[in-house]
């Protein structure tokens, strides 16, 4: 179902519009795509082959609500939401665990109109739920929603990302202490060594490849803990119908490594006008066997992309692995931003609560597992 009226206190040729129906979000893919292209805070999260293809597998029925404002007929401020029941009533973005940044779309050229007039839109949309949009990457479209929103909000830190300049491999060397600096160069010097070749696959490749780097992230995962979602049917299923069409709108690069001709890793580097980042990989444990150093191996191939393509970020997306931290990222915080009318002020309330609750019994872990050290 599709609703259309006209925006308050707008241009009349400022349309806004609510989308339930998922056969009418796929028609978007074109118009959705080129308001992509005009937002400068997107990330690759937010295209539309990633967050359609993420509700086709993760969706509910009956709880699809994009938000879209229109100029003229184009498309120029969408918000990717769905409404969830648990643990509170929200409206919360498309994309979920699987997505490291959420956020909506919003026309750079905007003079202030289509935000306000999306405001407006989700405003009404909250009237029995909270707006809840958590992994918002500093300086995302969003928080021009979250200026202009007249009731009770809050804005908390949500999850740690480690971020570089996207430079070549050389220039992040570069940036290293001489003896690390060193020892990285001896550690590239071995993968050549090896033999390493690397090719970026076509997008009549994915899905073989894609299979192929969900076995190998098995593989090197085997006897240890790893994310359980990557070994879920409908996680490979995303994966397959949202990167086949990013690699060829350039959005994603998929990536094989091979050794004598045998295919020893594989990787999805995804890419946006501001930020290229490697999402996932996989890689055969006989390459630590080898001494090869996969994470510089990665890296390297990474860095091929961000050094060439004009990104202005080269994320290591969440997490705070020890192993990021050699190449001396800057920590940059995600924000979780709370909106709700002054009806649903309570909802904001018990949510914060959660995370407060949250906050505290992850402190008592980390002191209970210090004790446990000493």
């Amino acid at each position: 179902m599709t609703a259309t009226h006209t925006a308050r206190a707008a241009s009349p040729a400022l349309t806004v519009e609510r989308v339930t129906d998922e056969a009418a979000f796929a028609r978007l893919a074109p118009a959705w795509e080129r308001l992509y292209e005009r937002c400068a805070a997107a990330t690759p999260f937010q295209t539309h082959a990633w967050l359609h293809s993420w509700w086709l597998s993760y969706g509910g029925r009956g709880r699809l609500r994009l938000l879209l404002v229109r100029s003229g007929g184009e498309l120029v401020a969408a918000a990717p939401l769905m409404l969830v029941h648990r643990p509170l009533p929200a409206l919360v973005p498309l994309g979920g665990a699987v997505s490291d940044y959420a956020d909506l779309l919003l026309d750079d050229g905007d003079d202030g109109r289509a935000a306000q007039a999306l405001t407006g839109a989700l405003a009404d949309a909250a009237r029995t739920a909270l707006i809840d949009f958590r992994e918002v990457r500093p300086g995302g479209a969003v928080e021009r929603i979250y200026d202009r929103w007249l009731g009770p909000r809050r804005r908390l830190c949500d999850s740690l990302c480690l971020e570089l300049p996207a430079l070549s491999m050389d220039g992040l060397v570069a940036r290293l202490p001489s003896a690390k600096a060193q020892r990285v160069r001896a550690k590239l010097r071995k993968l050549n060594a090896l033999g390493v070749q690397r090719r970026p696959v076509g997008p009549e490749e994915v899905e073989a490849a894609l299979s192929r780097l969900l076995q190998l992230h098995r593989l090197q995962w085997r006897g240890r803990n790893m994310t359980a979602e990557h070994l879920q049917p409908r996680f490979h299923a995303h994966l397959v119908r949202a990167v086949g069409p990013m690699v060829r709108s350039g959005a994603a690069v998929v990536t094989e490594f091979q050794i004598d001709g045998e295919v020893v890793a594989v990787d999805v580097t995804l890419l946006s006008r501001g930020l290229a980042g490697g999402y996932l990989y996989g890689a055969h444990p006989g390459l630590r066997e080898r001494k090869a150093d996969v994470a510089v191996m990665l890296l390297d191939a990474c860095a091929e992309h961000t050094g060439a393509g004009g990104h202005g970020t080269l994320s290591l997306l969440r997490g705070d692995e020890p192993y990021k931290h050699h190449w001396r990222p800057e920590p940059v915080v995600n924000q979780r931003l709370l909106l709700a009318r002054r009806r649903t002020a309570p909802l904001l309330t018990a949510a914060l609560c959660e995370a407060a609750g949250r906050r505290h019994g992850k402190e008592v872990l980390r002191r209970w597992r210090e004790r446990g050290r000493e």
